[in-house]
C-alpha cells in the first residue's frame, strides 16, 4: 500500500531524447512543458577530441542558463530538478565514435557525463550492426567487451538505430536493462528504424525501456499523423510490452538547419547523396505534427492517452515516471 501511495504521488516529466539547436528559448520551452529531465544527443559521428569540444559548449550553456538547466548524472538529479523547477540534462551519444577503438575511453566519457550510448548509428560500427545494413552480424567481439564496460561504469546501452539481431544480442549480453530511447513499433509504421513485436516483447521482458518517437519519419502518415493514431499505437504497444516499460523519446530537432541532418546521415564516411528516411523531394528536417510542435505538446499526449483508456498512473508513467524508475538502475 505504501509503495502504491509513493508511486501515485510521483509525477516526473522526462523526454528521453532531444537533439535541438540549443538556446535559452528551447530551455524555456522545456520548462514550460515541465520537463524535469532531458536526455540530449551531444555527438553523432564525432571522435573523442571532438566530443571534448562539445563538452565545452555545454559548459557555457550551463553557465549562461543555470536558472533553467544543470548537468544530470543520476536519478537524484531528476528529483533535484523537479524540486528546483529546472531541467536536468543527461548526455548521450548517437554513435560509439567518441570511444574510437579504445575501451578505456568508456570510463572517461562516463566521467564527463555520458549516460547513454548507441552502439551504432544506422551503419555497421566496431560494436554492432546498424538498421540500414543488409546483413546483421550481431554484436562484435569488441562490442561484447564494451557492453561489459558500459554495465560496469553506468552507461545505458541504447539500440535505437541498431539492427534486430544486434539489439537482441545486446539485451542478452547486458547485465543491466538496455534502452531504445527513440523509436516506434513497425506494426504501426514500417520505417527502417522502427522495431518488431518480437524485439519489443523481449525488451520489455528484460526490463528495458522504449522511448516513443515524435520524429515525423517514424510516425504513421509522417507530419500528418494524428494524435488519436499515435495514442492508439501506444495502447497497442502496451499489449506487447508492459506499459511500465514505455516512455517518451521525442527525437525533437528544433531549429536545426538542414545541413545538420546531412551530417547525421553521412558523417565523414560518405560523399554520396543520402536522404535517410527522407526523400529527394523532402531532404531536410520534416515538419512536426501540429499537436507536437515542441515539448509543450506533451499536454496533448496526456489528453490523448486518457481518451484511449489509460489510467492516471499509467499516463504519469509514460510521460516520465517510467523513465525515472529506469534511471534508478543506471
Amino acid at each position: 500500500m505504501l509503495i502504491w501511495f509513493i508511486n501515485h504521488l510521483m509525477n516526473y516529466r522526462i523526454d528521453n531524447l532531444q537533439y535541438c539547436n540549443w538556446s535559452r528559448k528551447i530551455f524555456e520551452i522545456n520548462r514550460e512543458a515541465n520537463l524535469d529531465a532531458v536526455h540530449v544527443t551531444i555527438v553523432y559521428h564525432e571522435d573523442y577530441h571532438e566530443f571534448l569540444i562539445e563538452i565545452k559548449k555545454w559548459e557555457k550553456l550551463f553557465n549562461e542558463n543555470s536558472d533553467l538547466i544543470f548537468l544530470g548524472k543520476n536519478f537524484n538529479d531528476i528529483k533535484k530538478a523537479n524540486k528546483e523547477k529546472k531541467t536536468a540534462i543527461f548526455f548521450g551519444f548517437q554513435n560509439c565514435s567518441p570511444i574510437e577503438d579504445d575501451i578505456n575511453l568508456v570510463e572517461k566519457v562516463h566521467e564527463l557525463g555520458c549516460r547513454f550510448m548507441q552502439l551504432t548509428y544506422n551503419n555497421q560500427s566496431l560494436l554492432a550492426t546498424g538498421c540500414y545494413e543488409k546483413i546483421d552480424g550481431g554484436i562484435t567481439n569488441f562490442g561484447r567487451e564494451v557492453i561489459k564496460e558500459m554495465n560496469r561504469v553506468g552507461i545505458v546501452i541504447d539500440m535505437s538505430h541498431s539492427a534486430e539481431k544486434s539489439t537482441l544480442d545486446a539485451i542478452d549480453l547486458s547485465t543491466k536493462p538496455i534502452a531504445i530511447t527513440h523509436a516506434n513499433p513497425n506494426f504501426w509504421h514500417a520505417a527502417k528504424r522502427n522495431k518488431s513485436n518480437i524485439l519489443l516483447k523481449t525488451l520489455g521482458e528484460n526490463g528495458g525501456m522504449l522511448g516513443l518517437s515524435l520524429y515525423p519519419h517514424h510516425l504513421k502518415n509522417n507530419t500528418d499523423c494524428t494524435l488519436e493514431s499515435f495514442c492508439e499505437m501506444v495502447a497497442r504497444t502496451a499489449e506487447i510490452m508492459n506499459v511500465k516499460n514505455i516512455g517518451i523519446g521525442s527525437d525533437l530537432c528544433l531549429n536545426q538547419p538542414d545541413k545538420v541532418v546531412n551530417w547525421m546521415r553521412k558523417g565523414t564516411w560518405s560523399k554520396s547523396k543520402n536522404y535517410g528516411e527522407g526523400s529527394k523531394s523532402n531532404p531536410g528536417f520534416p515538419k512536426q505534427p501540429s499537436w507536437f510542435k515542441d515539448a509543450r505538446g506533451i499536454k496533448n499526449i496526456e489528453s490523448g492517452l486518457k481518451k484511449v483508456g489509460f489510467s492516471e498512473d499509467e499516463i504519469r508513467g509514460v510521460l516520465g515516471n517510467n523513465w525515472f524508475n529506469f534511471y534508478k538502475n543506471i
